[in-house]
C-alpha cells in the first residue's frame, strides 16, 4: 500500500478488485477497457459526466446481502441513497426480494409507492416532515417514523383532519454512536429521532395515542452509518436488543414491526476493505434469534426489516469524467476533467469529510496499466473546492482520456449541487 508521498503502482484492474471485492467481476474489461456485454463504457455511451448503474451489481450485492441473513430479516431500501427511478424500479422487481422501501422526502413515497407491489412496506424518515408528507403518509398507510414528541402531536392532528388512522413508529436516539461509523446518527444530542429516556413515556401513553388516530406499530433503530468494522456493527444490534427487552420489562410493549439500520459501509479510500458481508452471519442469526425470543415473550411475531441503502447500491455505480486539458503548474501535474463536485460533491471531500481524502478512480479505457505518476484532479468549476482527486497515483492520461470513479452509485447526483454554476447535470443510465 502507497503511502501519501509515494506513488501506487496498482492498475486499474487492482483497484477494481481491492474496492469493489466480489463486486469487480460485474464489471467487464474486455481488452483493458471498463466494459458491459463486450463494448467499451467509452464506447457506449455518448458522453461525459455521467453516471453508470449496473444491474448485475445490484442483484449480486442484493444477493449477497440476502444470504447472510436469517429468512426472519427483511431488507428495506434506503431511497435517498440513489432515487434513481429506474433504478429503484429494478430493486423492487428483483427476484432476490426487497421487502420495502424507507423515504425521506415527498417525492420519494411517490416513486416508492409507484413500483412497490402488494406486500411491500414503504416508511419515512427525517425530521421537520411537512404536513403534505404527513397527510400523503397517512392516505397511503405509509408508517411514519416519527422524530420528536412535537411531530407525533402534528401526526395526531393530521390523522383527525384526514379520518384516518396514522401508522407510526418511534424513532429512537439511542445511549450510543455506531462505532468507527463515518456518520453517526444517534448517540448525544441529536435533531433526529426522540431520546431513548423518552421512550419509556411515551409507551406509557399508548392510550392517549391511540384515542388520537395514531396505531403504534414499532420502533424505528438507527445508531449510524458506513461502517465497514464486524465487531462495531455485532455490538451496536446486540446494544439495541438490550434496549428492547428493558423496555419490554418496564413498558410491557412488544414492537410489532421493527426496522433496523445497522450502518453497513463500503470501501471508499486507501486503506479500506471491503465488509466481508459473511462475516456479519453469526450476529445476524443471534439478533434474529433474540427477536424471536422477544416477541415470544410478548405474543407477537415482530416483523424486522434491515435498512439498507450504500452498500446495496455503491459498488454498482461509476461516475465517468472525460481529462480536457493536462497542465502543469509549478511542479504539479493536473488533469482538468468535465465532471466535478457539482455531480459528485461526496467525491469533492464537500459531503460531510472532516478531511477529504482520495476515492478510488480508474483510467476507464486502460485497466491493465500500471500508475506511473502523481497527479491532482480538478473539475470545470471556478472554485478551489472542485477537487476530484490530490497526488492519485495514475497511468499517464491526457485530453480525452476517460476517468472512472469507483463505488459512486450511492449519494452522488441526487446528493450534489447539480444547479451550481447552471452547469449541466450529469446523465445517468442504467445497464
Amino acid at each position: 500500500m502507497a503511502t501519501r508521498d509515494s506513488l501506487d503502482p496498482a492498475s486499474g484492474e487492482a483497484i477494481l478488485e481491492r474496492s469493489l471485492g466480489p463486486l469487480a467481476e460485474c464489471w467487464g474489461r474486455e481488452n483493458g477497457q471498463l466494459s458491459i456485454d463486450g463494448q467499451p463504457l467509452s464506447a457506449r455511451l455518448p458522453r461525459t459526466p455521467a453516471y453508470v448503474y449496473n444491474r448485475r451489481c445490484l442483484d449480486a450485492a442484493l444477493a449477497g446481502l440476502r444470504a447472510a441473513l436469517p429468512d426472519s430479516l427483511g431488507i428495506h431500501y434506503a431511497i435517498k441513497a440513489n432515487p434513481f427511478p429506474p433504478l429503484v424500479r429494478h430493486l423492487a422487481a428483483g427476484v432476490e426480494g426487497i421487502e420495502g422501501f424507507d423515504c425521506a422526502s415527498l417525492a420519494e413515497m411517490q416513486l416508492a409507492y409507484e413500483v412497490s407491489s402488494a406486500g411491500q412496506h414503504l416508511s419515512i424518515a427525517g425530521p421537520a416532515k411537512s404536513r403534505a408528507e404527513l397527510r400523503y403518509a397517512i392516505d397511503h398507510d405509509v408508517t411514519i417514523n416519527a422524530e420528536s414528541v412535537g411531530e407525533i402531536e402534528r401526526i395526531m392532528a393530521e390523522a383527525q383532519l384526514s379520518g384516518r388512522r396514522a401508522q407510526v413508529a418511534l424513532r429512537v436516539n439511542p445511549p450510543f454512536a455506531l462505532k468507527g461509523s463515518g456518520m453517526h446518527m444517534g448517540g448525544g444530542s441529536r435533531p433526529f429521532g426522540i431520546d431513548s429516556e423518552t421512550i419509556p413515556i411515551l409507551l406509557d401513553q399508548r392510550d392517549r395515542l391511540d384515542a388520537g388516530g395514531i396505531d403504534l406499530v414499532g420502533l424505528h433503530l438507527f445508531a449510524g452509518s458506513q461502517s465497514l468494522d464486524v465487531e462495531a456493527i455485532e455490538s451496536t444490534l446486540a446494544a439495541w436488543v438490550a434496549l428492547l427487552e428493558d423496555w419490554q420489562r418496564a413498558c410491557r410493549y412488544t414492537p410489532d414491526e421493527l426496522t433496523i439500520g445497522p450502518g453497513l459501509g463500503v470501501a471508499y479510500h486507501p486503506g479500506d476493505r471491503p465488509l466481508a458481508i459473511d462475516r456479519l452471519r453469526p450476529a445476524f442469526a443471534r439478533l434474529a434469534t433474540r427477536l424471536a425470543a422477544l416477541g415470544e415473550a410478548g405474543g407477537k411475531r415482530i416483523a424486522t426489516r434491515l435498512e439498507i441503502g450504500r452498500f446495496l447500491v455503491a459498488g454498482a455505480g461509476l461516475y465517468l469524467t472525460r481529462v480536457v486539458d493536462r497542465k502543469v503548474s509549478r511542479g504539479t501535474t493536473f488533469l482538468v476533467c468535465d465532471g466535478g463536485m457539482h455531480h459528485h460533491l461526496a467525491l469533492s471531500g464537500n459531503l460531510g469529510a472532516v478531511l477529504r481524502r482520495n476515492w478510488p478512480l480508474v483510467a476507464a479505457d486502460r485497466l491493465d496499466a500500471a500508475a506511473v505518476e502523481r497527479v491532482d484532479l480538478a473539475g470545470p468549476l471556478c472554485t478551489p473546492l472542485d477537487v476530484l482527486g490530490r497526488q492519485q497515483s495514475l497511468p499517464t492520461l491526457g485530453t480525452g482520456d476517460w476517468i472512472a470513479v469507483l463505488q459512486s452509485g450511492a449519494y452522488g447526483a441526487s446528493a450534489s449541487p447539480g444547479d451550481f454554476l447552471s452547469r449541466e447535470r450529469p446523465d445517468e443510465y442504467l445497464i
